[in-house]
């Protein structure tokens, strides 16, 4: 954990404003692992499950539930769909989380943290309704695709808006929320599914979904404020220092974190004018434009400051989803029942409630170790689990944090665009080729080139992806010296 003077300190608005902006990634968990275990149900293949050893929990809490909502609707209890039929609505999902994260970079630049996770919270609350409501899989997957427009830009813009709230010197601890909450929403949807995948129960489990962006939505209408580092880098100084006295309260001491500001003034305060001065060595960025004008996607990736940036943020979110974890997160169920019969969608819970606890554990270990130390550490138990899991089948937050560490604070979104792009893109790979290449390779086999992979990554992370703990910007990381940075 934070030190306990930090924990302390923290206002309740700053963790209304941390707990609204973390149900983006919950709902990425959510929906990501959904459909994992009532799809037997979902596509009229029910009779396939055995009975388990919960099957009487299951019945005394869902029953009467499952009756009500049969007599009550003319929706069809399931959807026959093959496998490929299967991996094209799970598939869908992936895609439109591709586009929100492209939209969602260029979006927070222009306009702002809470204006573009708003719309993201609509999204999240209109695909849900379109998901449980869907007669057959053209309507679930539109739903899926609208869940992940959400999701997608969600995934782009909470840890950056996460990363400009958190106390200076506590940002890799909050940052691991973002991580955290994914873990939460597939904790929660695997729980669900374990005691709802029977009737038409499972249309509620796409609706939570909903109602969760539904709460997200009005806690940004309600109370949402916009980052206080945004608004100073966008000509709000005054503002910003008013935002910033809100979230860490009125007897805390802000002006060295003012001081770490990039402002820009309009000329219309003369506060805002005098802290201008106070940073004009800083308004420079690699084009030597204003801080506040920000870069765009093909900008960052051309020049040399910032594609250095680009490839290993990229990279470390590839390594994230090619490791083996999202093959456990959507397929589990029906992966381990050659193991457990009916129980593998309890174990798929306790695997879930492991990842949170763990990952909530080792969040402080991302500012007392270091970010390339903690994703060493990942990559290498990723690599080993996967050999592990190989046989024993065949036998029967980091990267979140790095893209405001890494850059400018003008070429973060942008930055982060491409990386959640390379994410979205391995994890539709995963989601649409891992059945395949498993019923290939014989069972399990494919857990080991996830190990073979594990050590490609890390020995790409230790030559490639520099340590930003404790650096006050993308300079320092980098080893650059202001004067030193390279034109096109």
């Amino acid at each position: 954990m934070a030190s306990r003077s930090t924990l302390s300190d923290l206002t309740p608005y700053f963790l209304f404003l941390l707990l609204t902006a973390t149900l983006g990634p919950l709902l990425f968990g959510y929906h990501l692992a959904e459909l994992n275990a009532p799809s037997e149900v979902i596509t009229c293949a029910e009779d396939a499950i055995k009975p388990s050893t919960i099957s009487r929990l299951k019945s005394a809490l869902s029953d009467h539930f499952s009756t009500t909502t049969t007599a009550s609707t003319t929706l069809p209890q399931c959807i026959p769909m093959n496998p490929t039929q299967l991996g094209i609505v799970t598939s869908a999902f992936t895609l439109g989380g591709l586009i929100g994260a492209l939209a969602a970079g260029p979006t927070t630049a222009k306009v702002g943290r809470v204006r573009t996770m708003l719309p993201g919270a609509i999204l999240a609350t209109l695909g849900p309704a379109f998901e449980a409501a869907a007669p057959n899989l053209g309507l679930l997957a539109l739903g899926r695709f609208i869940s992940g427009l959400g999701a997608g830009a969600a995934m782009v813009v909470a840890p950056l808006y996460i990363a400009d709230l958190a106390p200076p010197g506590h940002k890799g601890f909050f940052g691991s929320f973002t991580q955290v909450m994914v873990n939460v929403g597939i904790l929660i949807t695997q729980s669900l599914g374990l005691i709802w995948s029977r009737g038409q129960m499972w249309r509620i489990i796409l609706a939570v979904g909903g109602a969760i962006g539904a709460v997200q939505a009005v806690a940004f209408l309600v109370g949402g404020m916009e980052s206080p580092k945004y608004l100073a880098e966008n000509g709000k100084a005054l503002e910003a220092r008013r935002v910033l006295r809100r979230i860490r309260g009125e007897g805390a001491d802000i002006e060295e974190e003012v001081k770490g500001w990039s402002v820009t003034s309009d000329g219309n305060d003369e506060e805002e004018s005098l802290l201008a001065g106070n940073n004009d060595s800083a308004h420079n960025d690699t084009h030597g434009k204003s801080k506040n004008e920000s870069l765009g996607a093909f900008a960052v990736l051309t020049h040399p400051d910032t594609r250095p940036a680009v490839i290993a943020i990229t990279m470390v979110m590839l390594a994230q989803q090619f490791t083996g974890i999202n093959s456990i997160i959507m397929y589990g169920v029906r992966l381990l029942s050659s193991l457990l019969a009916a129980n593998s969608a309890l174990l798929n819970v306790a695997v879930s409630a492991l990842n949170v606890f763990i990952t909530a554990a080792a969040a402080p270990l991302v500012d007392k170790l270091g970010r390339k130390t903690c994703l060493l550490m990942s990559i290498t138990g990723m690599g080993i689990n996967s050999v592990l899991l190989a046989v024993g089948i065949m036998r029967r937050p980091v990267p979140f944090i790095l893209a405001s560490e890494l850059v400018d604070a003008n070429a973060v979104g942008a930055v982060q665009s491409w990386a959640l792009a390379a994410s979205w893109i391995a994890t539709f790979i995963v989601a649409q080729f891992f059945p395949m290449l498993n019923e290939a390779m014989g069972k399990g086999q494919v857990y080991f080139v996830f190990a073979a992979m594990a050590v490609v990554f890390g020995g790409f992370v230790t030559v490639f992806v520099p340590e930003s703990k404790g650096k006050k910007d993308a300079d320092e990381v980098w080893g650059r010296r202001r004067g030193d940075r390279r034109e096109d």
